[in-house]
């Protein structure tokens, strides 16, 4: 490397290169599932925190475990936005692409802004790779990509020049990092330091002395040729961002999930058991907590869904916090037990990180399709919460909001995440526990009834909540099961009025957790022209989408839903303060047909079923076609 960078630091003096400043820029990494574009991704993204932008990131898996390489269904990608100021999604068009091969170029253009920067590995755009890919000539040579600005790179044999010296490499071990020669062009382009992803490397490969050597040699490598080379006259400079100060870390959906769970565990001074199967994209929920298996949590692979959610109904009759996460297909499996659950009243919680279906569907592509599932997928009436995180970041609050409202109330609870939202990765500002109230949980014994006996297992509290009492309690024997039971006493009950009154007494115990829930906030004027409505993962799309409208003068409000059963109290009111209410959600009308059967309000639908999230772009449209305007206004 000694002498690569000899040569380029002898060269700079004769290229003369400018800075320009940019207020934020959305790039895309894209090759085979093979490139290692996550991780080069994943670097990028180190590297831009700790220089101290703001930033907002999503993954592109491919759904096939390993796709034939060079092919459009083996494409993965990893999209940054950092920004100098304060961000919510992580773009929509991008402004620079890097690709790796054909495919990647093809799966990805159309996202490429005009005049975007291109950077393609030349040396694989061979004749077979373009045949993969589905070209008739090589995009490079046939002037179709003119609107672009395209660096042709060769990456591949520019990897192996850096890395040739170390005779302990094999051949794939030299292709394995031409990843981080693409990380380290873009660095250079875009003003990124390297000391992060080199410590990063020294510390992943530690004793592998050949391994780290190569790595950090095509790492410069691609920096220097960044600097030196004629083809990129300008490096790119985005500030810091002006952040609230404190101690912060980049966190994932799924992530924050699982350090809530934790912090929920901690603030009950429960353990927590956590019951699952893998499934994508729940799959890292269940890797996240076994990391955290040694602060109060269990975590227990099932052989299949029916399991994981017997484990926990089990766990939790057995006086522990019962945990699950899984994805629609598996939710489906899961309904009959989750009856069980709501009947015999047992605080419980099961994560749905959505995709987009039916069936096995797009198992890695993002749909706000389970709403109603998750709502009436049971047999019989069997209400129970819905909750849906916004962030990542607030992944974290509503898995401990979501375990307190189960304790409280003494029911299952719902946690609807969606692929988008589990995979996205944001800056989040790591939060003191002694901020948060602890979680209470009384189990009752034999003192706690002086001598009111026989125990009556289903007497209720203020909040409607039977007794948490664990099996084996003494003179607090009680028989729990998915047959009716008598009020108060427990027994099997066919009484008709009986179950009537147990029916309704299931649904006013989770109707009126919205006295506990607070009223719906909203951002922008409190009434007027119209209200942008959203839910779960498209808060962030919408909120961006409202705010630059009202900076051009537009009468604009919005309002993300955590909250989808019981809704807030206010709900109705807040809905009926606007002239025209307008609801972005992926799916095909399924929180709109929730909200006009309940306020018999019209909503006007923006859905977006394509495995992709919405863009901001998308929402400012509809928002201007319904008010009359126009976004070149």
């Amino acid at each position: 490397m000694e002498e690569v960078q000899q040569l380029d630091e002898e060269s700079k003096s004769s290229v003369e290169k400018s800075t320009e400043k940019l207020e934020k820029v959305v790039i895309r990494l894209a090759g085979d599932s093979g490139d290692g574009m996550q991780l080069a991704g994943l670097k990028f993204t180190s590297a831009s925190v700790i220089f101290g932008n703001d930033i907002s990131t999503v993954p592109d898996f491919p759904a096939e475990i390993r796709a034939p390489m060079g092919t459009l269904a083996g494409v993965s990608g990893f999209q940054i936005h950092f920004s100098s100021i304060p961000i919510f999604t992580p773009g929509d068009e991008l402004d620079a692409l890097v690709v790796m091969n054909p495919a990647a170029l093809r799966v990805n253009i159309g996202d490429l802004k005009r005049n975007g920067i291109l950077i393609a590995n030349q040396d694989t755009f061979t004749a077979k790779n373009l045949q993969k890919a589905g070209y008739v000539s090589n995009p490079l040579e046939d002037e179709s990509l003119n609107k672009y600005r395209l660096y042709s790179v060769n990456i591949t044999k520019l990897n192996k020049h850096a890395v040739s010296s170390i005779a302990e490499l094999t051949t794939k071990q030299v292709n394995l990092t031409r990843n981080f020669f693409a990380l380290g062009l873009i660095s250079w382009l875009f003003d990124r330091p390297l000391k992060p992803t080199i410590k990063w490397i020294e510390n992943k490969f530690k004793n592998r002395n050949s391994i780290i050597e190569a790595n950090v040699r095509t790492l410069k490598a691609g920096y220097y040729f960044g600097e030196t080379n004629e083809l990129f006259p300008i490096q790119y400079q985005v500030p810091k961002a002006k952040m609230k100060p404190g101690l912060y870390r980049y966190i994932s959906g799924n992530q924050a999930l699982a350090l809530g769970f934790a912090a929920a565990s901690k603030l009950a001074h429960k353990e927590l058991f956590y019951g699952a199967y893998p499934i994508t994209p729940a799959s890292d929920l269940l890797h996240e907590l076994v990391r955290l298996s040694g602060y109060g949590i269990r975590v227990f692979q099932a052989e299949d869904e029916i399991a994981a959610i017997g484990s926990i109904i089990g766990a939790s009759f057995g006086g522990t916090l019962g945990v699950t996460g899984t994805s629609g297909p598996g939710f489906a499996l899961m309904s009959e037990a989750l009856g069980l659950a709501v009947i015999t009243e047992l605080p419980l919680v099961i994560v749905n990180v959505q995709r987009a279906g039916p069936s096995t569907g797009m198992p890695t592509k993002p749909e706000q399709g389970d709403l109603l599932q998750v709502m009436f997928g049971r047999n019989g009436e069997s209400p129970l919460p819905v909750l849906a995180p916004q962030t990542p970041g607030d992944c974290f609050d509503m898995a401990i909001e979501s375990i307190r409202i189960a304790i409280k109330y003494m029911t299952p609870v719902v946690l609807l995440s969606d692929a988008f939202l589990a995979n996205t990765i944001d800056p989040w500002e790591i939060p003191n526990l002694d901020d948060y109230p602890e979680i209470e949980v009384v189990h009752e014994n034999k003192d706690s009834f002086g001598d009111d006996f026989p125990f009556l297992p289903y007497t209720r509290d203020s909040n409607l909540a039977r007794p948490w009492v664990i099996p084996g309690t003494n003179a607090l024997e009680h028989r729990i099961g998915g047959l009716e039971k008598e009020d108060k006493t427990g027994n099997v009950s066919y009484e008709p009025l009986n179950h009537e009154k147990m029916v309704n007494l299931r649904a006013k115990k989770i109707a009126q957790i919205s006295k506990d829930i607070g009223l719906q906030k909203v951002e922008g004027p409190d009434k007027g022209d119209i209200l942008v409505l959203s839910w779960g993962s498209t808060s962030g799309a919408a909120f961006t989408a409202a705010n630059n409208l009202r900076k051009k003068g537009y009468s604009v409000a919005n309002t993300n839903l955590q909250y989808i059963n019981p809704f807030p109290a206010n709900l109705g009111d807040v809905l009926k303060s606007y002239k025209h209410v307008l609801l972005p959600e992926m799916n095909l009308g399924q929180l709109q047909f929730l909200i006009q059967s309940r306020y018999q309000i019209k909503v006007k639908l923006l859905s977006k079923v394509q495995g992709r999230p919405f863009y901001v772009k998308e929402i400012e449209e509809e928002v201007l076609k319904i008010l009359g305007g126009s976004l070149s206004e």
